[in-house]
Parts: structure tokens; sequence; C-alpha cells
């Protein structure tokens, strides 16, 4: 009699090579050529390019057939909302810039006319279409209580995110209207 214990090694291992089986493939493939120089395999019953990554490749690069707005151009996210971003907020110091995930993380910034605030804006980018929905920022604010080290957060005046928004869409919408003229 099986115990329960080998009953259960027998099930994970039947259910390994049933996935392993799975995986086969006929003869009667696409007869392609590899070409270790770009890592793609040219299908020689179809010309068109293929590649591991599938049709976009491993950047995200802009099919001829993808769609008006998209602004490939190898980045994860809108190029024209990543540049305008960028563009907005130039003056803070970048702490860290995500261009496949689409995220702009700033570091404390002090304005030289108020020293007992600093800033913090986190830029996310949310679409490859250049669309008013597909940025969302968000600002952080800290005062000074009393000693150089010691900040405490303080809330941001509601307007302040969309306004960077209105403004890193309006970048954005100048980019685009330059790079068609």
């Amino acid at each position: 009699m099986f115990s329960f214990r080998s009953l259960a090694c027998m099930a994970i291992l039947g259910a390994a090579l049933f996935g392993i089986a799975a995986c086969g493939g006929s003869n009667e493939g696409p007869k392609g050529q590899y070409d270790s120089r770009t890592g793609t395999v040219i299908d020689l019953d179809n010309p068109k390019r293929q590649t591991v990554f599938g049709e976009g490749g491993l950047l995200g690069g802009r099919s001829s057939g993808g769609q008006e707005g998209e602004g490939g151009g190898g980045i994860g996210v809108n190029s024209f909302l990543w540049r305008a971003s960028l563009d907005t907020i130039a003056f803070m110091p970048l702490a860290s810039a995500d261009p496949f995930g689409g995220v702009i993380i700033t570091d404390w910034y002090t304005p030289a006319a108020t020293p007992d605030e600093r800033f913090k804006v986190t830029v996310y980018i949310l679409d490859r279409r250049l669309r008013s929905d597909g940025i969302k920022v968000a600002v952080f604010k800290q005062t000074r209580n009393g000693t150089a080290a010691d900040w405490a957060d303080t809330a941001v005046a509601p307007d302040t995110a969309i306004s960077l928004e209105n403004a890193i869409l309006s970048r954005a919408r100048e980019l685009r209207v330059a790079s068609i003229q």
C-alpha cells in the first residue's frame, strides 16, 4: 500500500512529466535561420523578423504599425511624457529614473526663498500613449522644526501636483508638435 507522502510525490512527478511532454513540438514548425549577431530567428517562410522578446523587442520599440502618439524610442513609456517630465522637474536633483517602469523620483529640494521647506516629487508615467490620464505626480513636503536634522511631513496644497501634471502635459505637447514639423 502506498503512503500519502509517496502518492503526493508520484502526483508531482506525473504533473512534471506531463508539463515536459506538453512542451514538445512537432517537426512541422516553420523553417528558420538563427542570426547569432542579432539574437533573432529569421523565418524563411515569412521574412518578417521574429525575436525572442516579441514584436516590440526588449526595449519596447514601436513597430511599423504602431499607433500615432505612442512615442516609442526604446523606452517602456511614452517618450514625449518622459522627456517632458525630466524637463519640467530639471531644477530638482534626481534620485532615480526608471524608463522601463515609467517612474522618476527626485531627491529633496530646498528652494532658496524658503530654506525651512523641502520638496520631493515622484512622477508616474502610466501609458505609452500621449494622454492626459497617462501621467500622475505625487508631491511630498517637509518643514524644519528647529534643528537642522529635524524635518516633519507637511500637507501639500492639492493643486500643486495637478499644476505639475499640466506643465508636463503642455511640454509633452510642445515636444510632439516639434517632432511632427
